[in-house]
């Protein structure tokens, strides 16, 4: 192969990551409101932020280019952080009242 080829294959590589990254941000800004959520654990917001630092520090799991275990820990902790909102709404909705 030569090395055209493999400039294709980085630039995909790099826009797939870029187009993540993009709907990643776009997410966590969303995530504003269940930060600000009384009902949601403590535990579940401070993992939130314990990702948000991880992936913004210079300091990485796995050194790579492309961000992937940043990216990892990042969806982790909205997915963990939507699921504990989702359980505080159900809550609230068993409460009498």
């Amino acid at each position: 192969m030569d090395g055209s080829l493999w400039l294709v294959v980085a630039v995909v590589l790099v826009l797939g990551v870029a187009g993540c990254a993009a709907v990643l941000l776009v997410r966590v800004f969303r995530a504003r409101r269940l930060l600000l959520d009384a009902g949601v654990p403590l535990r579940s917001k401070a993992l939130f932020w314990t990702a948000v630092v991880y992936t913004v520090s210079p300091v990485d799991l796995i050194p790579d280019p492309v961000y992937l275990d940043d990216i990892g820990v990042l969806l982790v902790a909205l997915r963990a952080l939507h699921a504990a909102a989702a359980r505080s709404e159900e809550e609230r909705k068993e409460l009498p009242g």
